[in-house]
């Protein structure tokens, strides 16, 4: 193959963002398309220059079938030429949406690069390398534009991502036809290409040819672009890293929690991306926008402890005295256990202890003992009780009769009036006495179960906190 200026912009490219060291091995994403043999053309050149190792992988996503059957010999024959290593891989992305509720594009994307990295390590490949051109930085940058979006989103897809990199970003689709002609290397044309139902073929079938009208370099403008907003995406990041290091209180792969005070001093627009960090690291952007960065500033300035908004994906943020804690993890569900009267029960998913005591009433001093608060401690009549005292979870068609109330009150509207979060229900011990409910810890006790005149035995139930 004679060589050509494309080579040579990819070799700078290559070389500005490190993108290989010598002796790597490469997994080569191939599709058969013009973008994916240019590529695996490219780095073959390039693999004496790097003392590369490469391998080539062709993934069928099961949704044209009529086509991969020819694609994916192609592909082998193509590796086959050359002496790169072939692979091949199916996924079902049908399968893979209908579970997690995503689009066919959505589902495609995330089976594809999960089968990129899991092939990568079981071949102890260094790097994934990916044809994204230059066109396809300008139409994210475009389609990121059109939905809405901030800095990060105009600077579209990096160079290097971890071990992901697109040695052709800085190649326009143009050039690369014009290379793979002169070469007389041959290439095969997705069908889906073509089709108009997707955002990114319309913005690349109408759009860009539009935008093209008003700016014959309208790519290579757009790719300067997200490259100027991929350095400032770079400077910011150093300082979100060194603010949330400072921030951070404790930390899991499923929930964060960060100390609130440096938020009171911080830029509005640090703020939003020390919370889109934050967020990313406890279950990912998917459908975060604007509007839930913005309702996350207003907790934080506007809310009372115990305050929280719930975000997609079932991340909750939560406003508590000195922390703001953003979690993934599934509402803990209380375990049904038996307490102990007299002596103390844990009930670790709630974070507590429950003290239990008995007494005659003539042996209690002070009257205010015969009462309760009915959220810290809960007195009953001893004799009023039906069964042994039990601690669960709240159970459908729960109902009681709060204290003062003076009458019935299904469980999930106290819930509700009492503005407990939905996250918390399951964690709120009921403690019962046979299929009645005598207290709901923390909140009230049961009218039906309180200290009266006939009293002669109470038990005492008191709260106190345990450290996870």
């Amino acid at each position: 193959m004679p060589l050509a200026p494309l080579l040579d912009k990819v070799k700078t490219t290559i070389k500005r963002h490190q993108m290989l060291l010598r002796g790597d091995s490469v997994l080569i994403g191939l599709s058969g398309g013009p973008d994916s043999v240019c590529l695996l053309c490219v780095l073959d050149m390039l693999k004496e220059s790097f003392d590369l190792r490469l391998s080539a992988i062709y993934i069928d996503h099961g949704l044209r079938p009529g086509e991969t059957d020819v694609e994916r010999e192609f592909c082998r024959k193509l590796c086959g030429g050359r002496g790169v290593r072939f692979i091949e891989q199916s996924i079902d992305v049908r399968a893979h949406a209908n579970t997690w509720n995503l689009n066919l594009q959505e589902a495609a994307r995330q089976l594809r690069y999960w089968t990129f990295d899991q092939t990568a390590r079981e071949i102890k490949a260094h790097r994934i390398a990916l044809g994204h051109t230059a066109d396809d930085q300008a139409e994210t940058l475009v389609m990121n534009l059109l939905r809405g979006t901030g800095p990060t989103g105009l600077a579209g897809m990096p160079p290097v991502r971890k071990n992901i990199i697109r040695p052709l970003i800085d190649v326009e689709r143009r050039e690369i036809e014009a290379f793979l002609d002169a070469n007389g290397v041959g290439f095969l044309t997705d069908s889906s290409n073509l089709k108009r139902d997707y955002v990114r073929n319309r913005v690349r079938l109408s759009l860009m040819p539009r935008l093209r009208e008003f700016n014959l370099d309208i790519i290579g403008t757009l790719a300067r672009t997200a490259a100027i907003f991929q350095d400032e995406e770079r400077y910011f990041t150093v300082i979100v890293t060194k603010t949330l290091m400072k921030m951070i209180s404790r930390k899991t792969d499923t929930r964060l929690e960060l100390f609130l005070a440096p938020f009171e001093i911080m830029d509005t627009v640090v703020m939003r991306r020390a919370l889109r960090r934050a967020i990313d690291e406890t279950r990912g952007l998917r459908r975060i926008t604007y509007a839930h960065i913005e309702d996350v500033i207003r907790l934080i300035k506007e809310g009372k402890p115990g305050d929280r908004i719930y975000l997609p994906d079932g991340i909750r943020v939560i406003k508590d005295y000195s922390t703001l804690i953003l979690t993934s993890e599934a509402p803990s569900t209380l375990t049904p256990c038996a307490l102990n009267v007299p002596g103390e029960t844990i009930l670790k998913e709630s974070g507590i202890l429950l003290k239990a005591s008995e007494a005659g009433v003539d042996a209690v001093k002070d009257a205010r003992d015969l009462l309760g608060d009915g959220k810290g401690t809960c007195v009953l009549d001893a004799d009023a009780l039906p069964a042994p005292l039990m601690a669960r979870p709240r159970r459908p068609g729960d109902f009681f009769y709060p204290r003062g109330f003076g009458r019935r009150k299904k469980l999930q509207d106290y819930f509700v009036d009492e503005k407990v979060p939905r996250d918390e229900r399951n964690r709120i011990p009921i403690v019962t006495s046979g299929d009645e409910i005598v207290w709901v810890v923390g909140y009230r006790a049961d009218e039906r179960f309180k200290v009266t005149g006939k009293t002669k035995r109470i038990v005492t139930l008191e709260v106190k906190k345990i450290r996870d």
